[in-house]
């Protein structure tokens, strides 16, 4: 049964990491008010990459 929640917790933030790579330019003009947009979506879509990253490092590790 742990197994199964830390599976979809993993899930869970895999999505999260690449949806922030995707939606990194309109998360940044909603939620943001700076002037440089490629900073910022350039900054999100990092995090994003090493949430899903870290994410799936762990569900590979975790979850055998």
């Amino acid at each position: 049964m742990l197994n199964i929640i830390m599976r979809l917790i993993m899930m869970i933030l895999i999505l999260f990491g690449i949806t922030l790579i995707y939606d990194a330019r309109i998360i940044t003009k909603k939620f943001f008010g700076f002037g440089d947009q490629n900073e910022g979506s350039a900054g999100l879509k990092i995090i994003g990459f090493i949430i899903a990253i870290v994410g799936g490092i762990a569900m590979y590790f975790l979850c055998k």
